[in-house]
């Protein structure tokens, strides 16, 4: 499973115009299921995320977690960030799970997230997005679990 963290001042996501989630401070994440992943994968991710210290202690350093921090999730799904661009130039997704994977593999992240921490939006599987955020650093972490 990967994510991208966008370490965020704020955050939100628009379908048909109208907002669906919407957080300040705290982490914007991009999820993609790949071919083979697992709820245990997912799992995974998730604790590793929660407890990533990227946000800045009373110094400067980035030393305190968004659970540390109080800041809130965006969490959206991407099946994009699973693209392959060496061969020819149109994007494959041939690893992106299956959409079916995909949606219960994303519904499982956010039902876990809710679980461990107190602030989660969501943007809406499969669904047209608009994303916009102020990106707060920036701070950017590309993140990929394996079985």
């Amino acid at each position: 499973m990967m994510a991208l963290l966008q370490r965020v001042n704020e955050a939100s996501v628009r379908v048909d115009g109208e907002v669906i989630g919407q957080i300040g401070h705290g982490l914007l994440v991009l999820l993609c299921a790949e071919k083979g992943d697992t709820e245990a994968v997912a799992d995974k991710l998730l604790t590793k995320l929660l407890k990533l210290r990227i946000f800045g202690d009373e110094t400067g350093k980035m030393n305190r977690s968004v659970q540390d921090v109080g800041g809130g999730l965006l969490l959206v799904s991407q099946f994009t960030l699973a693209a392959e661009v060496a061969g020819g130039n149109r994007p494959s997704f041939t690893q992106a799970a299956s959409p079916e994977d995909g949606r219960r593999l994303y519904d499982h992240f956010v039902a876990q997230a809710r679980q461990a921490h107190p602030l989660v939006q969501t943007g809406r599987f499969a669904a047209d997005m608009k994303v916009a955020l102020v990106n707060d650093g920036p701070v950017t972490i590309p993140m990929r679990m394996m079985a």
